[in-house]
């Protein structure tokens, strides 16, 4: 049975609770309720050594407007949206632009910047945010629910649902980056990572990062994680979307996604530990972020600031732009329905 205990801190923005859920091992995690988050998840490594390997700030207040949206669920609508534009049912839509010419994670007071309400439920512990009509110049009032239970096989289940009584767009995620040496690692570590997508297409995008809205073959390019190997192998490639991110900032469709089934979509692996990740979800995309911009980022657990690619977010989550792009899976809710989708992040090791 998972032990959860909680603790408040007032901050310049409010009140921040954290949790801390310790399985019988002793392994952990430890959640916030600004921007719903994870601050840390402290696993064993092959020797049976713990060590935290989610990225994070010593200073709760920091996580407030951070750049890198570290560990948090952003949201209405998470990764980007064209322009800040969208129709539904012929009645167009202007989002806030806060990313280049385009609407990125819902905005600057998107649902990471914001302090949850929250409570521990049985073995999980359960966030709730309230999203008034025009939030963000999103329709409808909706309302958005985010569960995470850690059991005694290093599993982190975290399930989202949300209902509204207007349509609206919606897509949650989660945003931890994470690197399987420890968090204070380094990029060198990272990027010996093996990195391992079950995707035989990426979304290539405009040089502005927004999907084309054509699936890719992976063969012959940069983004044939097919097999397993280091993600620092092809950073550097000078195909034209892989200079403009400075990295990997793209999606992956699943492989025979279905909605509502699980699948499983990554795994993440390093060697030096022998510490896996394997992720599996019902969203229909892995969006992988190698932390291409994380310098200058808040002080970190350790005392310094991050530098670039010292960690990968994998966010599985819908479709970067679907509002826009008819043949990607709808991410519209309407009044009667319920958004459930579930990412599960299992921590393993090899010998």
């Amino acid at each position: 049975m998972t032990n959860i205990s909680s603790n408040s801190v007032t901050t310049p923005h409010g009140v921040v609770t954290s949790y801390k859920l310790t399985n019988a091992s002793g392994a952990y995690v430890e959640l916030q309720s600004l921007g719903a988050g994870v601050r840390a998840i402290c696993v064993p490594d092959r020797n049976g050594k713990l060590d935290d390997v989610a990225l994070g700030y010593a200073d709760l207040a920091d996580y407030m407007s951070d750049g890198p949206c570290a560990g948090k669920t952003p949201g209405r609508f998470a990764n980007r949206i064209a322009l800040g534009k969208f129709s539904i049912d012929g009645k167009d839509y202007q989002l806030t632009i806060n990313n280049g010419p385009n609407a990125l994670h819902g905005g600057p007071t998107g649902f990471q910047n914001h302090i949850w309400d929250s409570e521990v439920i049985g073995d999980t512990v359960v966030f709730r945010l309230f999203s008034p009509d025009g939030d963000e110049h999103y329709p409808g009032n909706l309302n958005a629910e985010v569960t995470y239970r850690w059991d005694d096989d290093n599993r982190l289940a975290i399930s989202y649902k949300a209902t509204c009584d207007a349509p609206t767009v919606i897509n949650l995620t989660n945003h931890t980056y994470f690197n399987l040496a420890g968090h204070n690692a380094g990029a060198e570590a990272m990027l010996k990572h093996d990195l391992q997508i079950f995707a035989e297409n990426f979304l290539p995008k405009d040089r502005s990062a927004i999907p084309v809205g054509e699936y890719q073959s992976v063969e012959g390019t940069p983004f044939d994680f097919r097999k397993p190997h280091h993600i620092g192998d092809e950073i550097g490639s000078q195909m034209q979307q892989m200079v403009d991110d400075k990295g990997y900032d793209s999606s992956w469709p699943i492989d025979n996604w279905e909605p509502g089934k699980m699948k499983k979509a990554v795994v993440l692996s390093d060697e030096c530990s022998g510490r896996v990740l394997e992720i599996e979800t019902t969203q229909p995309a892995a969006h992988v972020y190698t932390g291409n911009w994380l310098a200058g980022s808040p002080i970190n657990k350790s005392g310094r600031s991050y530098n670039d690619y010292d960690g990968v977010a994998i966010e599985c989550q819908g479709m970067p732009d679907a509002p826009n792009k008819p043949k990607f899976p709808s991410q519209v809710l309407r009044p009667g329905e319920v958004y459930k989708h579930e990412i599960h992040f299992i921590f393993k090791t090899k010998l």
